[in-house]
């Protein structure tokens, strides 16, 4: 029986609509096509870079005030999240997922912070949005050490 591969993949590539940076997860292209190749404990340690990432950006917009109401509502709504993601990273996917419902944010266990406290989930989800695809992008580097891609055998080459 195989393990389960970890992925922060949100099911909303944008890389397949020509972007280097995917807006649902914040990886690059290259990772996101090198993700099978990468060792179980280099997955672990992106996906806690993408945490604080989001935590980092999330952080400038809103707070949690509850995270059990926060975990709650999640579960609700069945908005997937692993046991160890943070909860500023838990609320990017809220806001993904629900930014056209929430009305309140404070039943959901969040506060905005008092720059944003008038902004609608859904504005506030767009800059929250724009905010990590930029910092995601500068991420992007050609001095990063790139991501080991699984070499096939090409059908043509003839030695």
């Amino acid at each position: 029986m195989c393990a389960r591969i970890a992925s922060p993949c949100v099911g909303l590539c944008s890389t397949t609509l020509g972007d280097p940076v995917c807006r649902g997860c914040q990886r690059t292209d290259d990772e996101i096509v090198g993700w099978m190749a990468l060792s179980a404990a280099q997955r672990d340690s992106r996906m806690a870079e993408l945490d604080a990432l989001r935590e980092r950006v999330a952080g400038r917009f809103l707070y949690v005030a509850d995270e059990a109401c926060l975990e709650a509502q999640l579960q609700r709504y069945r908005i997937r999240f692993r046991p160890e993601q943070p909860p500023l990273s838990r609320a990017v996917e809220l806001l993904r997922v629900g930014r056209d419902r929430i009305r309140e944010l404070q039943r959901y266990g969040l506060v905005p912070q008092q720059s944003v406290a008038g902004l609608s989930a859904a504005e506030l989800h767009a800059r929250l949005s724009e905010q990590l695809l930029e910092e995601a992008s500068e991420r992007r580097r050609p001095s990063q050490t790139p991501i080991p891609h699984r070499c096939l055998p090409d059908p043509e080459y003839r030695a």
